[in-house]
């Protein structure tokens, strides 16, 4: 697997296109979620995995930084790094970007390991933490993104 994994390329849709006439902010979003999800079928958390164990996934927290606009059309690919992770959560940072290679926004996940009987926040299984810990090594290599933990406010002098 390439690190930091890149999903299949996907398109901007019309429907989601505001009154500007551009992307929506909440479909940046979408493609966010659309690409964490190719990635976690690699970390075993495919479309199965909560009727096989009773156990699924929840973001926490996200936090998105808008670059550059995107319009109706637009081939884009979500890149997908895994920060850290430990038993029950996983920090990622993905990057949304036009095929062109350019940037057009970024975003920040805490997601958590949910056992759906509480629900509460629980320990992943065995075989699935195996092959995050292996994702998270090869990504380990990767530059640590500079937008990492970035806080939000208005600079004053």
């Amino acid at each position: 697997m390439q690190a930091p994994f890149q999903s299949t390329v996907m398109t901007v849709r019309p429907e989601w296109i505001d009154f500007n006439g551009h992307l929506n902010m909440a479909y940046y979003g979408v493609l966010f979620d659309l690409g964490a999800d190719q990635m976690f079928d690699h970390f075993g958390f495919g479309p199965d995995y909560q009727s096989r164990t009773g156990n699924t996934t929840y973001a926490a927290e996200f936090h998105v930084r808008y670059v550059r606009e995107l319009h109706v059309n637009d081939p884009v690919v979500v890149t997908y790094h895994l920060v850290d992770h430990d038993e029950k959560r996983l920090h990622s940072f993905q990057e949304l970007r036009h095929t062109d290679g350019w940037l057009a926004a970024t975003g920040e996940t805490m997601t958590l390991h949910v056992d759906q009987s509480g629900p509460r926040v629980a320990p992943m299984p065995a075989d699935v933490l195996e092959r995050v810990a292996a994702i998270a090594n090869a990504h380990a290599a990767l530059p640590r993104p500079d937008a990492v933990n970035a806080s939000i406010g208005i600079r004053r002098r």
